[in-house]
């Protein structure tokens, strides 16, 4: 059984606004997912029912083998894990320290257990240096990074980001793609929203496209960056290296610039 199994669920927000019909996914452990589309696309909404922030108007989101329509949504947080795109929804301690503990300490968690992964995901999230500081005090990137670390130091199997590169400068881009790969690692599945496309071509083995409501296509990187008339159908420009392939008129499909050097070198 999948971890997540998504079953021809739709949503219409209590306006009457329809922003998602008839979904089908299924995420698996390990899974290293993007999932990209325009603004108004559904995909905030669609993660949303994934850990039962929204219940499905129609059909069913299953989280390991339970209906989320019969659970509470702090049951289903704890094992799907959701990291919200403006770190200011999420944040209500007045010290770092308390924010990342403070789901560990709702769920009884010992004190040395605590601290240890508070001091782990701190570490990883580069913010262990300012475990004692107000994070209001903090820029918005570094406000983000906290909200991280309190979101996957409760070991979720089952991580939502939600935009995490946006305003993030080369440093803070690298501590991303380490949490990322260190939840790889960790054996937890990683779901990212993003706009940013050469983040995704690098660090992604898996992308769900999505347009009018609906999931337009799940594949391999390769296979959605190389398909125009899906990245048309989404409105969306895939990474440069896949432009400059295309501009070229190359029979190539590769997002790797040396493989592309390669093959221009060999013409």
């Amino acid at each position: 059984m999948s971890l997540i199994e998504v079953n021809a669920a739709s949503y219409t927000y209590p306006n009457g606004f329809s922003a998602l019909e008839d979904i089908n996914l299924k995420v698996d452990k390990t899974d290293n997912i993007a999932i990209i589309g325009q603004n108004g696309a559904g995909k905030t909404t669609m993660v949303k029912l994934l850990n039962g922030l929204l219940k499905p108007s129609r059909g069913s989101v299953i989280v390991n083998g339970k209906n989320t329509k019969k659970y509470t949504t702090a049951q289903i947080s704890r094992e799907v894990g959701y990291v919200f795109q403006n770190p200011d929804d999420q944040i209500f301690n007045n010290r770092v320290y308390d924010e990342i503990a403070y789901a560990l300490v709702q769920a009884g968690a010992s004190e040395s257990e605590i601290k240890e992964r508070v001091t782990k995901y701190s570490k990883l999230c580069g913010v262990d240096h300012l475990l004692n500081e107000n994070p209001y005090d903090l820029p918005l990137s570094i406000r983000k990074l906290v909200t991280i670390a309190s979101v996957i130091s409760t070991q979720a199997e089952v991580v939502i980001l939600d935009e995490p590169t946006a305003g993030q400068d080369e440093l803070g881009l690298t501590i991303i793609s380490n949490i990322i790969d260190t939840l790889i690692r960790e054996k937890r599945a990683v779901i990212t929203i993003t706009h940013d496309m050469e983040f995704v071509s690098s660090h992604f083995n898996k992308i769900i496209v999505m347009a009018n409501k609906n999931i337009q296509k799940t594949g391999y990187p390769e296979e959605i960056f190389f398909d125009e008339q899906i990245m048309d159908i989404a409105s969306l420009k895939p990474p440069v290296i896949v432009q400059v392939i295309q501009r070229l008129g190359l029979k190539v499909q590769t997002l790797s610039s040396q493989e592309l050097a390669r093959v221009i070198n060999e013409l």
